[in-house]
């Protein structure tokens, strides 16, 4: 583990048993951005987060030092964007037996007709198994952004893979941190306001925090570990600020 290009910087690291966040800084971004996918490793591996098209040469070079990419069995994001998705086409010519998994609005709207093969659906609350590890999909609609958002909830080392939310700025050199992440991701939301401000964002931010996260796989920035649900609801309160 470490970096896999030295180019670009691209880098792989653990940060909960068999699950990896494979990291590209975007350094010349206006004080500076990243792009993170998360790989869990098992009998039918899942990758959270494809990364735009023009990086998926970068990612695939770091999935492929943990795993042969032709292994990959599921291809998973949050909601309907270049970052989460933009590259799903390539993974699955690159692993001819992975299929995309997506709430069942994102499948319905958008997956069916974009991606080569049909998705796997999943309901609110639905259970997929890789072997050791099994993820939960949690429906959130507009949280922080987009109707079939939903995020991913790993049960075996409580990490949950939230997608946009805490996204923070910077290159993300620090993998996996248990320092401060709500102060600088809500400087960055009210910086650029990419929340919904749905009505229904503290109940669904109580259901995510119920799940007693220990880990959160966030999109931007850093991973961050700790007390979960008391991150989440300390969220929920700074949006109703």
């Amino acid at each position: 583990m470490g970096i896999t290009n030295l180019q670009s910087g691209t880098n792989v690291h653990e940060i909960a048993d068999g699950i990896y966040r494979i990291n590209t800084p975007i350094p010349d971004a206006p004080g500076g951005f990243s792009f993170n996918q998360y790989l869990i490793v098992d009998d039918a591996p899942l990758l959270f987060h494809t990364g735009p098209r023009k990086l998926f040469p970068l990612v695939r070079e770091a999935v492929e030092s943990l795993m042969p990419v032709e292994r990959l069995r599921y291809v998973s994001f949050s909601h309907v964007e270049a970052d989460e998705c933009g590259s799903l086409n390539d993974w699955l010519r690159a692993a001819p037996e992975a299929v995309a998994v997506c709430g069942q609005i994102a499948a319905m709207v958008s997956i069916e007709d974009l991606a080569d093969r049909s998705p796997r659906a999943m309901a609110d609350g639905e259970r997929l198994s890789l072997g050791r590890h099994e993820v939960k999909w949690l429906d959130a609609p507009h949280l922080p952004h987009a109707w079939e958002c939903g995020f991913m909830m790993e049960e075996k080392t409580r990490t949950l893979l939230c997608g946009d939310l805490f996204t923070q700025p910077g290159t993300g050199d620090v993998p996996l941190t248990e320092s401060d992440i709500l102060t600088p991701s809500e400087e960055f939301r009210r910086e650029l306001d990419y929340f919904s401000h749905t009505k229904n964002a503290r109940p669904m931010i109580e259901r995510l925090a119920a799940e007693s996260p220990s880990t959160l796989a966030c999109m931007h920035g850093s991973a961050w570990r700790g007390d979960g649900g008391q991150l989440l609801r300390a969220l929920a309160d700074s949006l109703e600020k």
